[in-house]
């Protein structure tokens, strides 16, 4: 156990630069927003933050003083990849140009996400099925910035992973310096566990770090997933959001006290409150409260109440009184809140 968790406490170099740790943010889809990224900053020992799913044709015109993507605060640039969604390869390097400039540590390409409406307009996922735009988004990037290019994506659409294998090789001779692979097929919304053999084939491919990704929830998931595949670093989704000291309890082994449950959801309306309006700022709170809950026992019903409450005022009080009663925090969330 001591010599993952020192393994994982290693700087990792990835193109021109390097990181502390190899334990990472995901990008998550309007959980990674900057508040959420200055709680985890709060709790510490994060490697590398990614920022939430943007618009590559929105980015060069977007405003970070008004903007509820595009927001970040000038201490997390050196360790914030922003993640970037399209399938125009000149849009694409032209947004990570706007990347590059704003002094951010990396671009990631989102050639993963899976949801319906993503993937109609043939951005994430869908680009899987064109090995040769993806290929040529890479290209098209790389000839534009400097900074590591990161690229997420899944197995592919069907069930064999000479696809991922194909595509890390081509990736790595476009470009890309380092690959988070999330091992399922795209039209598998978490229904089926990932196979986290499949990572090991992508990085027997390829001599760029590799980053495994898919249902770590606890220590012994990670010493796992690096005993049975060899990646470079884990990326942490849905246990970060539900877990945010999570980097500071892994790799630090560091005892967590009851009052850090409460505090949490205390500094994280603070944060909000300072980045958005209250409009914005409950929608993206009552996101975060359906991984939160799942961390707890009858963290169901908790949940079936804050999903109606309209303030934060409202909000807080129901917390306040679960707590009070000193719920179980479960070790492995509860899956029926975290699909």
């Amino acid at each position: 156990m001591e010599n993952i968790r020192n393994y994982l406490n290693t700087e990792l170099k990835i193109g021109n630069k390097k990181i502390k740790n190899r334990l990472v943010f995901a990008s998550m889809s309007k959980l990674g927003n900057v508040a959420f990224r200055m709680l985890l900053e709060h709790f510490g020992s994060c490697g590398l933050y990614f920022s939430e799913m943007s618009s590559a044709v929105r980015i060069p015109f977007e405003n970070p003083k008004n903007s509820n993507v595009y927001r970040f605060y000038n201490d997390e640039k050196n360790k914030l990849v922003w993640q970037i969604l399209g399938s125009d390869p000149e849009k694409m390097s032209i947004a990570a140009s706007r990347i590059e400039n704003d002094g951010f540590f990396g671009v990631d390409l989102n050639f993963s996400c899976s949801a319906a409406k993503i993937v109609k307009k043939g951005f994430g996922a869908a680009i899987l099925k064109d090995s040769d735009t993806a290929v040529n988004i890479v290209r098209a990037i790389r000839n534009k910035v400097q900074i590591p290019i990161f690229i997420k994506y899944r197995t592919g659409w069907k069930d064999d992973p000479k696809l991922a294998v194909d595509l890390a090789k081509k990736f790595e001779q476009s470009g890309a310096d380092a690959l988070t692979f999330h091992p399922r097929v795209a039209p598998d919304r978490r229904t089926r566990k990932p196979k986290w053999e499949y990572i090991s084939k992508v990085k027997k491919a390829v001599n760029i770090p590799v980053f495994g990704n898919g249902n770590v929830f606890t220590f012994e998931d990670c010493i796992k997933m690096i005993q049975t595949t060899n990646c470079d670093g884990i990326s942490l989704g849905r246990i970060a959001v539900n877990s945010p000291w999570i980097f500071d309890k892994w790799l630090n082994n560091k005892e967590i006290n009851y009052n850090i449950y409460l505090e949490t959801v205390k500094i994280y309306i603070k944060l909000l409150q300072d980045n958005f309006n209250e409009k914005i700022a409950i929608k993206r709170f009552k996101k975060f409260v359906f991984y939160y809950c799942a961390g707890f026992k009858y963290g169901h019903s908790l949940y079936s109440k804050l999903i109606n409450c309209n303030s934060f005022n409202d909000l807080l009080k129901e917390f306040e009184i679960f707590f009070l009663q000193r719920p179980e925090h479960l070790e492995i969330p509860n899956a029926n809140l975290i699909v």
